[in-house]
């Protein structure tokens, strides 16, 4: 890389693997190369996009129907057995797309899944990591759990379907009853469907007491706006007695600079930058495989470079 810049892939590289989306912002293709070659490497063949106005065709970032199936967008077996139980026993409500899950490589959600599952079936190792990325609020994980909202539709809190990719119980360091609510990212940019503005975000907006300007109209859109409702969200649980503690935090490759622009955007418009003041944290993909190999897991952290972050395959792809 020059200067912590990823490359602008050529289209005709971009072509050549079949992942040529004109779309894509710089860091989405540059991802979206990646998983071609991740998945070319190890032998797992090419799916098919069918795009809601189009015929269906082959695209790199997607797996085979077959693979999926058996599990190929995980980083190992048992992460895929724990994605299909999840899925399986989800909350009520509760949404789990099934193709981005099993054969979009670019989905956030087996990311999650890929970066959080061993946590969840190694409870010792889980309490490690968090110990190790949080180590100012998580003294004991007690539960992870994926896909969680305290209460959809539920006036008490949002009012919506608004939920937390990962939900994380712990005693905090103060000795109390806490969680960290988790946002994953990986090629988004920030500019998902709004959700339809609700007098009781405006409420929540105004009671929770951690913005500068409870109304200001930043909040209530792109980029911004899925971060709000989260963490209104959160504070909404520890308001209502579910819990003594909460921080958001969201995740994201230091790289997606639409993410990163967001999360120091959102912030600004926080009472304070720090998590102890605010409950909101920015943390990167980069500090999770930290983590991992500070806790003495290399492989995983290696195995998570290998998939989502080892961009230097992608400047030996274009200069040889």
């Amino acid at each position: 890389m020059y200067h912590d810049r990823l490359p602008l892939v050529p289209s005709d590289i971009l072509q050549a693997h079949m992942v040529h989306e004109p779309g894509d912002t710089r860091f989405k293709a540059a991802a979206r190369l990646l998983q071609a070659l991740w998945r070319a490497e190890r032998g797992i063949p090419m799916g098919t996009h069918a795009p809601a106005n189009g015929e269906p065709r082959k695209l790199g970032s997607r797996i085979e129907a077959s693979y999926a199936k058996q599990g190929a967008n995980f980083l190992s077996p048992a992460m895929a057995k724990l994605a299909f139980r999840e899925s399986v026993y989800r909350e009520i409500g509760a949404v789990i797309e099934q193709e981005r899950l099993w054969t979009n490589m670019l989905s956030s959600q087996p990311l999650c899944f890929n970066l959080f599952g061993d946590l969840k079936l190694n409870p010792d190792k889980g309490n490690k990591f968090f110990q190790q990325l949080f180590p100012d609020y998580v003294a004991e994980v007690e539960g992870i759990y994926f896909e969680h909202s305290p209460g959809r539709g539920d006036a008490s809190f949002t009012a919506d379907n608004t939920a937390f990719d990962v939900f994380v119980t712990c005693r905090t360091s103060e000795g109390k009853q806490g969680f960290v609510a988790i946002e994953v990212k990986y090629s988004e940019a920030m500019a998902e469907p709004l959700a339809t503005l609700r007098p009781r975000y405006d409420e929540l907006s105004r009671a929770v007491g951690i913005y500068r300007e409870p109304e200001s109209a930043l909040l209530r859109g792109n980029p911004l706006q899925q971060l709000w409702r989260e963490h209104m969200l959160s504070r909404a649980m520890v308001g209502n007695g579910l819990y003594e503690s909460g921080r958001f935090v969201l995740i994201y490759p230091k790289q997606n600079h639409h993410c990163d622009s967001a999360a120091k955007l959102y912030q600004r418009e926080c009472i304070s930058p720090d998590p102890a003041v605010s409950g909101f944290q920015a943390v990167t993909l980069e500090a999770c495989l930290g983590a991992y190999k500070a806790i003495g897991d290399e492989e995983a952290a290696q195995a998570l470079h290998e998939r989502y972050l080892d961009f230097g395959k992608i400047e030996a792809v274009i200069f040889g």
